[in-house]
């Protein structure tokens, strides 16, 4: 790979700064997204050090075989060609003369890793463990809840106001991937706990501070994705789940369970926010894998 510190041609460079302005614009993209596509096409880029237009196949597939032989994994490859091709399909649509065609690059094959989860016990018990004898265990107790109960990223929770709270409806008003909002319901219990933690607790965070964020951390700001994690892993270890869990898993429990209990798989996709009912599929094999234990568990020649 090229040194850290080299930089692209004012060309090329001028041509990304497009693409970006682009999929902020155009598409709506987050920051993080923009951040990543910004990534994946300047390792591109730097590498090959040639004007764009004169990139051709060739110097993609080298580029890939490169990654893998410095032992990058088929899933980040086949990532930064997604990105990469979203790139020069942009510059074709602006009128820009390639070299590079992009149908001649092999697509990455890879094998699907399933999400991570824990059992419907083993996610019960962990919330039932959090302390809830201070306002910060009452806003960890009501975080994780409502992440198990709605299915919400790590992202969006943290994000969230007041105002995105039905409070009467009991229903949740989630800003997605590319500021797509979505009404999800929020179990009965978790918004008991939800509830106490808005009334009682969070006046107690928010101290002097005008805020309608909802997760406070203890100096009354919006609490952080980093500090999120940490939570999340105290109190993983408390419990002593002998698994490694993340925000995540909270997710990925949630469309788990709600398969395993019947709910139809196109529920579970407008809950979750997908765009497509293919990123919800991959919860199917897990789903399996639990008929499969419970067939093996109760029928008479298992």
């Amino acid at each position: 790979m090229k040194e850290e510190n080299q930089v692209l041609s004012a060309h090329n460079q001028s041509l990304l700064n497009g693409f970006l302005y682009f999929i902020k614009v155009e598409k709506g993209l987050s920051a993080n997204s923009r951040s990543s596509y910004q990534r994946d096409i300047l390792d591109c880029l730097l590498y090959l050090d040639k004007k764009l237009e004169e990139i051709d196949s060739h110097d993609i597939i080298d580029f890939f075989v490169n990654l893998q032989e410095a032992g990058l994994s088929s899933t980040s490859i086949a990532r930064k060609r997604s990105a990469l091709k979203s790139f020069f399909d942009y510059l074709a649509e602006e009128n820009i003369v390639l070299k590079l065609k992009f149908d001649d690059v092999p697509a990455i094959k890879y094998a699907q890793r399933l999400p991570d989860v824990i059992s419907k016990d083993e996610m019960l018990g962990l919330l039932d463990s959090i302390k809830t004898d201070d306002p910060i265990g009452w806003r960890n107790k009501a975080m994780l809840e409502l992440m198990y109960a709605s299915g919400l990223r790590i992202s969006e929770t943290i994000n969230l106001t007041l105002h995105d709270v039905y409070w009467d409806e009991k229903v949740v008003r989630v800003l997605g991937k590319g500021s797509k909002q979505r009404l999800v319901p929020i179990a009965e219990k978790s918004f008991d706990f939800l509830l106490d933690y808005k009334n009682h607790a969070r006046p107690a965070l928010r101290k002097t501070e005008l805020t309608d964020v909802l997760f406070l951390n203890r100096f009354g700001k919006k609490l952080s994705r980093m500090g999120a994690w940490k939570i999340i892993e105290k109190i993983s270890l408390e419990f002593g789940l002998k698994k490694h869990i993340s925000p995540h898993t909270f997710r990925h429990s949630f469309a788990t369970h709600l398969l395993e209990a019947g709910v139809n798989l196109r529920i579970v996709q407008i809950m979750l926010g997908h765009a497509s009912i293919n990123t919800t599929q991959i919860y199917t094999n897990i789903d399996n894998r639990y008929i499969k234990k419970e067939h093996k568990l109760h029928h008479p020649r298992g």
